[in-house]
């Protein structure tokens, strides 16, 4: 789980800046995109509040969480894989790498307890379609 995390934010910077002196034209596009994504998604997974599964199940999560609600969507899953189709701009290789890492990630925060597999979907679905934005 912190090890996927970590590969995705110390990812993103490099992305930027790799952006920015090869593909201007997506610099700022590589900065609002993942980052208006990400409060919409924070808005929303609120304004839903749904109970982790260490609530609502009341079991021992395996990722040690001390959070309560929040569960839709994952915000790790969301941006995990806005980062995997970003990397997609310069990289194919690197964006499908990181998008198993996404994948792989989401299975780990459902076996971690600490969401449901509609949870770690959404916020890979989430991810994919505000990613279109990049082509538009």
């Amino acid at each position: 789980n912190k090890l996927l995390t970590g590969i995705g934010y110390i990812s993103y910077p490099i992305l930027v800046l790799l952006i920015l002196l090869n593909k201007q034209e997506y610099f700022f596009k590589s900065i609002l995109i993942p980052a208006i994504g990400f409060l919409l998604l924070t808005f929303i997974r609120k304004g839903i509040n749904r109970k982790r599964p260490y609530e609502s199940l009341n079991i021992q999560p395996i990722i040690k969480k001390n959070k309560q609600g929040c569960s839709m969507p994952s915000r790790h899953v969301f941006s995990m894989t806005i980062i995997a189709v970003s990397w997609f701009i310069l990289s194919p290789v690197i964006g499908s790498l990181l998008m198993i890492a996404s994948i792989l990630l989401g299975m780990i925060r459902v076996i971690g307890g600490v969401h449901y597999p509609s949870d770690v979907l959404v916020g890979f679905l989430s991810a994919c379609l505000w990613s279109l934005l990049y082509f538009v």
